[in-house]
């Protein structure tokens, strides 16, 4: 026995799987079981070939539709001039400007671990710099030899 819901989602009552099957079979559909689990089953009657590809074409689209989040990255050092960090702000203001997050990290070697001070400070004056342009999504964190900043576009400066 079971519960049958016919292709205008009308529901059709509790019978014998033999009569929904003849049923689904003399409109030219199929019988497909919706709800296993319940007492007593639920089944529809569907074209089921045109049930999955629509159900595909819905996914295709979704994908379609799903934004990608493109994340570029700058590496310094704690010793890193300000001639070369020129260079970096200058490329992390122009992937900012065309709508691309910016992961800043400061790469820390031997003794350099015991000032993570610099680093914090190094990383402020990068987002001061950016701030017109960009907003710290991510403050600036220590996670094992590196300190990680990320740097997101400024809503209202957004194409």
């Amino acid at each position: 026995m079971i519960i049958a819901v016919d292709e205008k989602q009308e529901n059709l009552g509790v019978m014998s799987l033999n009569d929904a099957l003849g049923m689904a079979e003399s409109k030219g559909m199929d019988l497909v079981e919706v709800s296993p689990n319940a007492k007593p089953p639920v089944c529809r009657i569907m074209d089921y070939g045109k049930f999955q590809y629509e159900r595909q074409r819905r996914e295709r689209k979704a994908r379609k539709q799903q934004k990608t989040v493109e994340v570029k990255e700058i590496q310094l050092r704690p010793k890193t001039d300000d001639h070369h960090l020129g260079f970096k702000v200058r490329d992390a203001r122009k992937w900012i400007e065309d709508g691309i997050k910016v992961r800043v990290r400061v790469r820390f070697r031997g003794r350099e671990r015991d000032y993570p001070d610099i680093a914090r400070a190094r990383l402020q004056n990068i987002a001061d710099e950016l701030k017109e342009v960009a907003v710290v999504e991510q403050a600036p964190s220590l996670e094992g030899s590196t300190m990680l900043m990320i740097l997101a576009p400024a809503a209202d400066k957004k194409k």
